[in-house]
This record gives C-alpha cells, sequence and structure tokens, in this order.
C-alpha cells in the first residue's frame, strides 16, 4: 500500500508541471498582461521554494556518511566529475545552433538531486539511509561549484562574472539557507518527533505545488518566446534521452567495478540518474535573469524525468541488482568472481 501511494506521488508531481506548463501557457496566449503579472510575482515564489528546499535538508545526516567514504567519494566524483563532462559532451553536440537551450540543458544535466531521488531509491530497495547523508553533501556542493561549472561550460554564451554570480547566489541562498536551517533546529528542538516529522511531511507536499506555480509563471510570462523555438523541444527530448541511457550505463560499469552490494547500486544509479532541477532553475533565474530558453530548457528535463526514474526503478528491482544488459552482467560477474 505504502509503495503504490509512494508511486501516485511521484505520478502527481508529473501531472502537477505538465499542468503548470499547460496553464501557464495558456494564460499567457490569452491574456498577456496577466502573464506578465504572473512573471512579476516570480521573486517571491523563488523565496519560498528556495526556503522549503532548505528547510527539508538534515545536515547532521552528513555525519552518517562517515563509514561510508569510499562510496561517497565514488558519488561525489561521478555526479560532479564524470556526470557533467557526459552533458557537456551531448548538449554541445546536439544543440550547437542553439546556444540557450544548450546552456539550459547543460545546466539541468550538471546537478544532481537532493530531494526526490531519495522516493525512487526507496521503492527500488536503496540504501535509503546513505541517501539521506549524500542529499546536504550534494546540495552544498553544487551551490559552491555552480560559478565555475557556468564559466567552465558555457564560454561566451552568456554573460558569466563569477564575482557577481557569487554575490548574488550569497545574497539569495546563504540567508534562507540560514535560515532555513536555524528553523529547522529549532522546531525539531521545540516540538515532538512526531509533531515535527508532521511538519517535514507537509512541506514535501506543498514543494511540488510551489515548482509547479513557478513553472506556470515562467510559460505564462514568456510563452510568445518560448513558441518562437518550439521546433527545439525534440532535440531537448532526444538530448535529455541519451543522457539517462548514459547515466545508466555509467552507474552499471562504476557498481561492477567496485563490487557495489545491491542497496549502494541502487542509490547510485538514482543519484546520478536525477537531477536537481527546482534548486538549479530557482540559482539560475536569479544568476541568469531574463533567460526563459533557459529555464525552459530546465523545466523540459524535470519533465521526464520521472518516467525515467520510474522505469529504472522497475529494472533495479527487476534485476535485484544484475545488469539487465548481458554484457555489462558478464563484466559484473568478472568482478564478482
Amino acid at each position: 500500500m505504502l509503495k503504490l501511494l509512494n508511486q501516485l506521488l511521484l505520478l502527481s508531481i508529473t501531472v502537477l508541471l505538465v499542468g503548470g506548463i499547460s496553464l501557464g501557457a495558456t494564460i499567457g496566449y490569452l491574456s498577456p498582461a496577466t502573464g506578465s503579472w504572473l512573471g512579476e510575482q516570480i521573486d517571491i515564489t523563488l523565496l519560498v521554494l528556495i526556503s522549503l528546499l532548505f528547510f527539508g535538508v538534515r545536515f547532521d545526516a552528513i555525519v552518517r556518511s562517515f563509514g561510508h567514504l569510499l562510496f561517497i567519494g565514488i558519488a561525489i566524483i561521478a555526479n560532479f566529475i564524470v556526470v557533467p563532462l557526459i552533458g557537456y559532451a551531448i548538449a554541445s553536440v546536439l544543440l550547437p545552433d542553439y546556444p540557450l537551450f544548450m546552456v539550459g540543458l547543460l545546466i539541468y544535466f550538471m546537478s544532481p538531486c537532493t530531494d526526490w531521488f531519495l522516493g525512487f531509491t526507496k521503492l527500488a530497495k536503496g540504501n535509503v539511509a546513505l541517501g539521506t547523508a549524500l542529499i546536504p553533501i550534494n546540495m552544498l556542493l553544487q551551490l559552491m561549484l555552480y560559478p565555475l561549472y557556468l564559466q567552465l561550460f558555457t564560454k561566451n554564451i552568456v554573460q558569466v562574472d563569477p564575482d557577481i554570480i557569487s554575490s548574488t547566489l550569497l545574497q539569495w541562498f546563504l540567508q534562507p539557507l540560514l535560515f532555513a536551517i536555524a528553523l529547522h533546529y529549532l522546531l525539531r528542538l521545540l516540538l515532538k518527533p512526531a509533531v515535527f516529522n508532521l511538519i517535514l511531511e507537509k512541506v514535501d507536499q506543498i514543494t511540488p505545488w510551489i515548482i509547479a506555480l513557478l513553472v506556470l509563471e515562467i510559460f505564462a510570462s514568456n510563452i510568445t518566446v518560448i513558441m518562437q523555438h518550439s521546433m527545439v523541444f525534440s532535440w531537448l527530448l532526444l538530448g535529455i534521452f541519451i543522457f539517462f541511457v548514459a547515466t545508466f550505463l555509467l552507474g552499471e560499469v562504476i557498481s561492477s567495478v567496485f563490487k557495489l552490494r545491491y542497496s549502494e547500486h541502487a542509490l547510485l544509479t538514482m543519484t546520478i540518474a536525477a537531477r536537481n532541477a527546482p534548486l538549479m532553475l530557482a540559482v539560475t533565474m536569479v544568476a541568469l535573469p531574463d533567460q526563459p530558453l533557459i529555464y525552459a530548457a530546465i523545466v523540459i528535463g524535470m519533465l521526464l524525468e520521472f518516467p525515467h526514474l520510474t522505469a529504472l526503478r522497475y529494472m533495479l528491482v527487476k534485476s535485484n541488482g544484475i545488469s539487465p544488459i548481458p554484457l555489462l552482467a558478464n563484466l559484473r560477474k568478472k568482478y564478482d568472481s
């Protein structure tokens, strides 16, 4: 029953995103004035989203990672070195003629998920406790590396001033981060565990609605510009599909080489497949204002992610830790012997 409820929740997030895109596009097309007004509310929605994302993170979970340093090191190298390079190769090959969409796709590819990947890890019977420890590590690293990634991968496509972006990120994210952490641990100290856990559940339930609202506002205020480039969406879809296949194969190879147990194999597969689109969308809207095509690329990636993670979960459980691809299965057998 719990598994069914989790699957319905994840499906509902996809429905919310589709609804946000559709309703926002309709409002912006039929009533540009209303779309413009919705665009003016984006800053407020961003601030609420950022605060909610930070509030749910348990930074004390980092302590749990001390007994799994090898896995943590593997996950960090895969997520922050190998996966961004794979993403850069895909985006630069497929979208050289559409530089803003290429930047959006790169931003989507370069940061690992810090929230819903854990739900899919649980459904796939992966190591949820270790996944919880990965969340604060992934969040801190991606925020620190964001200016560097932009400078390395975007070249002269968009104006990137590392100093300005760093100061902007500090203003927009450090203050909400400190406030959210302080509120998190204050409530955790003052409230009974059952009450505090209920608050965390409510935050998790509200967050997808705030993301959907932000998507609605983006499409409502920028639908004209986005629709002028609608033919590029097929290339975006192809790039995301190739990325998902490549990250799956990467997870299989790493799991085979390091002889990871199934629970760690499932966790690694999910963390390198799932991307942190909500936070990256928020960061990018602050760091690179007035770039709706970049935002649209991130949203498209987020939309396709849930069906992909659902399929990954099925493949992992079906194989029970054994690769469904014969070549990789043989590789696993070789390293296990």
